[in-house]
């Protein structure tokens, strides 16, 4: 395997236009929102690093930032079209991967499986093909 390296210039002028961050917005109030690329290294790191959020090494904005900003990106699509725009088919891999660490209610649980097992199946007849 090869070690983790953070995006390119390239490949970050590639999914820059996907990321709602970097929209402009007509109202700027709150705090300022962290480096959006370093957010996403960071939360590269942890999908291809299979690390936990705590352990996001110090370069990275903080491992809750970077895990608020995962949880946005994966509900609306955001990090699925980003994965497929910067890794292809093997994007989806592993977005699956980290879907299958996602913490899901109790309720859901048998549900969100099936879901995983129809996705990976998909995943590698695309694969095979």
């Amino acid at each position: 395997m090869k070690p983790y390296r953070d995006m390119s210039d390239d490949e970050w002028q590639m999914v820059a236009p996907l990321l709602p961050e970097l929209r402009p917005r007509s109202e700027l109030r709150g705090r300022p929102l962290a480096n959006t690329r370093a957010v996403l290294n960071g939360v590269l790191w942890v999908m291809y690093s299979g690390a936990s959020w705590s352990t996001l090494p110090r370069k990275y904005p903080s491992y809750q930032t970077c895990h608020r900003r995962f949880k946005a990106w994966y509900e609306s699509g955001v990090l699925l079209r980003v994965m497929t725009q910067l890794f292809g088919p093997s994007g989806e891999s592993l977005y699956t991967l980290m879907m299958s660490r996602m913490r899901v209610p109790a309720e859901f649980e048998h549900t969100a499986s099936c879901v995983l097992e129809e996705v990976q199946a998909e995943v590698a007849e695309r694969q095979a093909a």
